[in-house]
């Protein structure tokens, strides 16, 4: 199994900065990709930024040019920065691991931690 303890969130002023923090434990992670995804009320969750074990990064467009992602592959954890936020970055942000032992690609979520852009 794999859990993830997320940290950071909260509220913070339109045009202010945050940054999320992930930590993933268990036995034999292998994981390949690390993310962060975010919901906000009434909508589905959507792909904040992924970053997989070489580096290669990929985000949602509202998000490029905002928002960094970065990752520790030694301590398996991934953070998310974020500047010049707006109020519709308001969401419950999910850290995500995609892990592979055998066979397909694993998803685990965060238990989210909530981000609230308001003055």
């Amino acid at each position: 199994q794999v859990q993830l303890v997320e940290s950071g969130g909260g509220l913070v002023q339109p045009g202010g900065s945050l940054r999320l923090s992930c930590a993933a434990s268990g036995s034999q992670l292998r994981i390949v990709v690390m993310g962060w995804y975010r919901q906000a009320p009434g909508k589905q969750r959507e792909l904040v930024a992924t970053i997989t074990n070489d580096g290669n990064t990929h985000y949602a467009d509202s998000v490029k040019g905002r928002f960094t992602i970065s990752r520790d592959n030694a301590q398996n954890t991934v953070d998310l920065q974020g500047n010049n936020l707006m109020p519709e970055d308001t969401a419950v942000y999910f850290c995500y691991v995609g892990r592979q032992l055998f066979g397909p690609i694993r998803d685990y979520w965060g238990q989210g931690t909530q981000v609230t852009v308001s003055s």
